[in-house]
């Protein structure tokens, strides 16, 4: 199955082992990097439509990054929108700064038309936080895997994490959907930053990451979700062993 609840005998990856079945898929598979990413957004945006089937919701408000876990975000949206959700997409940094197969995804996007509403400034922010209220779902495609404990957070990071907990203060939350890794939880250590996403639940990809299992990662993962990305198992496996 392409998205699953995590089995207890996972292999679990670190950083680096989640990043070289990205290269192995790439340089060994021949999968384009582009292809992988499709994958992944396609396979988390199913996790978001059930979801959003739960409650009859389908109202989405997407965060995107500046890396591959924005790019996921970039896919996710536009899966949404053509399963007909109303979504709307907020950059946390300058869309001509973006690079690589998110600057294609996020191409897409902006090509079908969707709303991609810029964060970079605090007054931004607030006006965005406001907007985030009426959404049934917010997906945190912001920092994924990339957040090391030992470098913290950014301020501009911290202040759109600490916008999205801050939901919880109202009536009537969204329900919050993480991308691979909650923003600000280190996959490695477990070690969560003080204004990491506490997030309703958590789409990893290909496998569960190693910090998942230490106790204090749990409240902020929520229910966990194991979708694939087009690379056989016996890939993670292998890098999982070290062969």
């Amino acid at each position: 199955m392409s998205v699953r609840p995590v089995h207890k005998n996972d292999p679990r990856l670190t950083r680096e082992q989640s990043r070289a079945v990205d290269r192995l898929a790439i340089e060994q598979l021949h999968i384009p990097g582009i292809v992988l990413m499709e994958n992944a957004g396609l396979n988390a945006a199913d996790v978001a439509s059930g979801m959003l089937e739960a409650v009859e919701g389908n109202t989405v408000a997407i965060i995107c990054g500046g890396g591959n876990n924005g790019g996921d975000g970039y896919v996710i949206a536009r899966h949404l929108h053509n399963a007909g959700r109303a979504v709307s997409i907020y950059s946390s940094v300058p869309t001509d700064t973006l690079k690589g197969d998110t600057t294609t995804n996020h191409a897409i996007a902006r090509a079908m038309g969707l709303p991609i509403r810029a964060m970079t400034e605090p007054d931004k922010l607030a006006a965005a936080a406001t907007q985030w209220t009426t959404s049934d779902l917010l997906i945190d495609a912001l920092l994924g895997t990339g957040y090391q404990a030992e470098r913290g957070l950014r301020d501009d990071a911290a202040a759109v994490i600490d916008a999205i907990n801050r939901l919880r203060d109202h009536d009537n939350p969204p329900m919050v959907l993480a991308i691979d890794v909650p923003s600000g939880l280190d996959c490695d250590t477990g070690q969560a930053n003080p204004a990491a996403v506490v997030a309703d639940a958590t789409v990893t990809f290909v496998a569960p990451k190693v910090g998942f299992d230490e106790p204090e990662a749990a409240k902020f993962l929520g229910q966990l979700f194991v979708a694939g990305i087009g690379t056989p198992p016996e890939l993670a496996e292998q890098i999982h062993l070290g062969a």
